[in-house]
């Protein structure tokens, strides 16, 4: 179980995040949808440590685990693959994989891990040798998504994973995020694709303002007036 609770962050003196919550179960695919600066990747960074949360709690298995170092987060099993991807472009396709299993509990599974990322990209497995800045976008999402597995995570944290790729890319790219949940592991998007993501995930979260202003499963939500008037233009 992984639970933010009431939290708030802030950039200096600007309160980014006012009142956030979400929860999520173990195994399932969740999203956090919401206009431009709403505070989802603030809300990311604050759970992966990246920010400080000034009040409010962030627990996982019932223990708290916010304000903890970076290094820490990790080490629990919380994997943020960022937007932008922040792959090192001079490095190949295999050195960026395998600077995701640079913690404790991600030596050892290396080589397990590995094989599964080439598994679910056999994109990546025919360019390992190549330099990540000569990747696609496509090629590049998929190399930091298969570094955040590389992490071996307990809940993966993806930030706007269908940013600048085309539609048959994202399409295939949201089955093999169900590919990955089915392995056991709990997925959190920040996404733009709000149709897709809804179909996908089974809870969803909608910030607005640095507030979660709703919650639920994505059926209820996929119903809801506001939902549909401004999300799903309906």
């Amino acid at each position: 179980m992984f639970e933010v609770r009431h939290i708030s962050v802030r950039y200096g003196d600007v309160q980014a995040v006012k009142d956030v919550s979400l929860r999520v179960e173990e195994g399932r695919i969740a999203v956090l949808l919401g206009p431009n600066a709403a505070g989802k990747s603030t809300t990311l960074r604050a759970i992966s440590g990246i920010l400080q949360v000034h009040a409010g709690e962030i627990a996982l298995d019932g223990e708290p685990v916010h304000n903890r170092p970076p290094s820490e987060i990790v080490e629990r099993g919380i994997i943020h693959v960022p937007e932008g991807r922040g792959l090192f472009g001079s490095l190949t396709v295999l050195e960026n994989l395998e600077l995701g299993a640079y913690s404790a509990r991600a030596r050892g599974p290396m080589r397990a891990n590995l094989t599964r990322v080439f598994d679910l990209f056999p994109r990546l497995r025919e360019r390992r040798t190549l330099l990540a800045a000569s990747l696609s976008g496509g090629e590049q999402q998929m190399c930091a998504i298969g570094r955040g597995l590389m992490g071996n995570p307990r809940i993966l944290m993806i930030d706007e994973m269908s940013l600048g790729l085309a539609p048959l890319l994202v399409r295939s790219m949201f089955q093999t995020v169900t590919e990955i949940a089915q392995t056991g592991i709990t997925v959190l998007l920040v996404e733009q694709a709000v149709h897709r993501s809804l179909q996908v995930a089974k809870t969803g979260f909608i910030l607005e303002n640095g507030r979660t202003v709703l919650s639920g499963e994505t059926g209820e939500l996929s119903r809801h007036e506001h939902v549909k008037k401004v999300y799903l233009g309906l």
